[in-house]
């Protein structure tokens, strides 16, 4: 199913519950009941709980999306540190320079392709991921220099490996979701008290107060929308791209 699909679904539905359970309980109301007798205390409780949720929704956002912009910068660092590898073995013979950059795009190839389906469905990088930058490892440590260029060229080579197997695992440790169930379950909790406050507050049927009533469901229901699709990083619609591997890998990516 869509995220969008999901997005409207969800609306739709916080919607029209809000909206029905606002029409039948006003039916219940006398017709000389007057909603200024409201108690002061109740208006300030609702209004405070009101703000308290607003912070925890705004700090569940900026988690979600500093998850998502980690995720996204493990993804460059991971692919420029390929890319130093592939432009840096130009140092190397000719049959060394193009067995490394081989192994290169087939790791690269296979991360856009099968790992990256593989953490969108599982949260998990794939074994032949791991098989295919160890092969590119030993294409690089397992060389021996012939001469003081290639000599010097050799150790910065390592280190960029090294950086490519560091970002992969941060990019494995990115690729599940990142908000344990407690907070989803204050997060929904959260969202049926506040909007039943409306009701505490005695909401009338005019068009007015309907209508701010369904715009107020609706964007609470948006907001928990927005979180749970940062929530994983590689799986929903907005999520980290393959957009750095492809811009330095387009032959391999067959950008």
């Amino acid at each position: 199913m869509s995220e969008w699909l999901v997005l409207t679904i969800a609306m739709a539905s916080a919607c029209a519950v809000v909206l029905t359970t606002a029409v039948l309980s006003n039916r219940r109301i006398a017709d000389d009941d007057d909603p200024s007798e409201t108690p002061d205390v109740i208006e300030y409780m609702t209004m405070m709980i009101g703000v308290v949720y607003a912070i925890v929704l705004g700090l569940a956002i900026a988690g979600v999306w500093e998850g998502r912009s980690a995720a996204q910068e493990s993804v460059r660092l991971e692919a420029q540190a390929l890319h130093e590898v592939s432009a840096r073995s130009a140092v190397y013979p000719v049959e060394v320079r193009d067995r490394i950059r081989a192994d290169v795009d087939a790791y690269v190839a296979h991360v856009v392709g099968d790992e990256w389906k593989s953490m969108t469905d599982h949260g998990s990088l794939t074994e032949e991921g791991t098989r295919l930058l160890d092969r590119v490892r030993a294409d690089v440590t397992e060389y021996k220099p012939r001469t003081d260029h290639e000599g010097q060229a050799y150790q910065p080579l390592v280190d960029q490996v090294a950086a490519v197997d560091d970002a992969r695992g941060s990019r494995g440790q990115n690729a599940g979701a990142t908000m344990p169930g407690v907070v989803w379950f204050g997060l929904i909790t959260g969202a049926v008290v506040t909007v039943g406050l409306i009701f505490t507050l005695q909401i009338r049927r005019t068009f007015r107060e309907l209508l701010l009533a369904g715009l107020f469901s609706v964007l609470i229901a948006f907001l928990l929308f927005l979180i749970w699709d940062f929530d994983a990083p590689f799986g929903r619609g907005i999520s980290a791209t393959t957009a750095p591997f492809v811009d330095l890998f387009p032959r391999a990516t067959g950008g």
